[in-house]
């Protein structure tokens, strides 16, 4: 498979930079083609109104870059022609932030997991931030309670299972991020990866990169080993298994 999962970091919305335009470049790049066919979903969002504002900054974006851009709104749930069509049309699936646990009850309900799994392997370039960065791993350190009742509290949401490890974005600028994972790791087998703003994991069959937009930036595989909790700084580059095994 070949997915690209970005830590955070700003799209270039009104009032804010355009962060992680590097990372839509190589995204695009990675479909290997001139025009490719993206389709943003924003099931993250709580409204329609949201999502549409998401998908207009998302559009702009990418259709900068040389693609066909298309929005898999949730009215299209009430058609699932619609839905395996756009899905399997897309050369890129990017998926957007917001409330990660809303976004894989839908995938779950509507079978929309299945679908991406297929795509993926079939070569869809699948991406994504935060929640959409998330949804493609084991697990994701979320804070989706904030959406429903505006706990602070952190919880870990399970994803598609694609990547083989918990995933935390935010790492660096989300005070709470550190610690809760920490605490999270505890109860978790296996690893975490830890990216903060501005930095992705790109992943290309059993090889990885971590991408940067600034240089300052950083990822990082965390766990607990014999009562010790090992937090180790990503190299640039490995295989998947450096990636995921305890070291």
């Amino acid at each position: 498979m070949r997915i690209l999962a970005i830590g955070g970091g700003e799209n270039g919305r009104p009032g804010t930079p355009y962060e992680i335009k590097k990372f839509d470049e190589e995204i695009v790049k990675m479909s290997g083609k001139k025009n490719p066919n993206f389709l943003f979903i924003a099931f993250t969002q709580k409204s329609a109104e949201a999502a549409e504002g998401y998908y207009s900054v998302m559009c702009k974006n990418f259709t900068a870059l040389g693609c066909k851009c298309e929005h898999l709104r949730e009215k299209d749930l009430l058609d699932m022609n619609i839905v395996i069509k756009k899905i399997t049309d897309a050369n890129i699936v990017y998926v957007g932030g917001g409330n990660t646990l809303r976004l894989m009850n839908i995938l779950r309900k509507y079978h929309i997991d299945e679908m991406l799994h297929t795509a993926g392997e079939k070569g869809t370039i699948l991406c994504g931030i935060s929640a959409g960065a998330i949804c493609w791993h084991n697990f994701g350190n979320s804070d989706s309670r904030k959406f429903t009742s505006n706990s602070t509290k952190l919880i870990k949401v399970t994803g598609l299972g694609f990547i083989p490890a918990l995933y935390c974005p935010h790492y660096d600028n989300e005070s709470a991020r550190q610690e809760d994972l920490k605490r999270m790791m505890k109860t978790t087998k296996g690893v975490a990866l830890a990216f903060e703003s501005c930095t992705a994991l790109k992943i290309v069959d059993n090889e990885y990169w971590v991408l940067k937009t600034k240089e300052e930036a950083r990822a990082w595989k965390c766990y607990w080993s014999k009562g010790e909790y090992i937090k180790i700084e990503l190299p640039t580059t490995g295989n998947i298994e450096d990636l995921i095994v305890k070291n």
